[in-house]
């Protein structure tokens, strides 16, 4: 499990030692390899922002805060029907919204959507979509997918890399109205099923451009 790169110093040799524990923890909640490391791995991230010299039990102080990292996971993920998915998402059974409010994050939808189909593979697009837009665990996306949960995990990291650097390839409209639909319908209702059957009919197909 490589979950840091190498560090110097005491603080950081007390968090090495102590993460074995941690993904223990993480792992006891969640049920999720790679959800408990990345519980771990944002244990490591908030250990290194904190201010140590007030810690009394570094330890006791680790294992709290994986544990509330990892409940935090878990009702996330119990939320993630009843609540808008993504940054990008809009919430559509919030019924204060204004209609043009209400159109800017459809549009704002789209246009994710659109930079997706443009610049990932239909795999990355899949793993990124599900991960990232309704808190999937690793587990379900690699069982949708027919692929390792590596393998998953590597998907969301490449999107990510291509989204913020890949080359741009044009994109059918009619592709493009389909995924907005099909995920809206997703968020708006909870039912992802059509959503899952067409990402997984995409990536078997290989259907959209590749990630140049």
């Amino acid at each position: 499990m490589n979950l840091l790169e190498p560090h110097r110093g005491h603080e950081e040799q007390v968090f090495v030692s102590t993460a074995p524990r941690l993904f223990a923890i993480g792992l006891r909640v969640l049920h999720d390899v790679g959800e408990a490391e990345d519980v771990v791995q944002e244990t490591w991230l908030r250990w290194a922002r904190t201010d140590r010299s007030v810690v009394v039990s570094p330890p006791a102080f680790l294992a709290l805060t994986t544990t509330r990292l990892a409940i935090n996971v878990v009702q996330s993920a119990r939320r993630r029907h009843e609540t808008a998915a993504g940054p990008w998402l809009p919430d559509t059974t919030d019924r204060s919204v204004s209609p043009e409010t209400a159109a800017e994050r459809r549009e704002a939808v789209g246009t994710a959507i659109r930079l997706l189909l443009e610049r990932v593979t239909p795999a990355e697009r899949a793993a990124y979509l599900l991960r990232i837009g309704f808190d999937y665990p690793y587990r379900r996306i690699s069982e949708l997918l027919h692929l390792g949960e590596d393998h998953a995990r590597q998907l969301v990291r490449r999107a990510r890399d291509h989204l913020a650097t890949g080359r741009r390839h044009p994109v059918s409209a009619a592709a493009h109205r389909r995924l907005v639909r099909t995920f809206l319908a997703a968020a708006r209702t909870g039912d992802l099923a059509e959503l899952e059957d067409l990402l997984a009919t995409d990536v078997a197909t290989g259907f959209g451009r590749s990630a140049g």
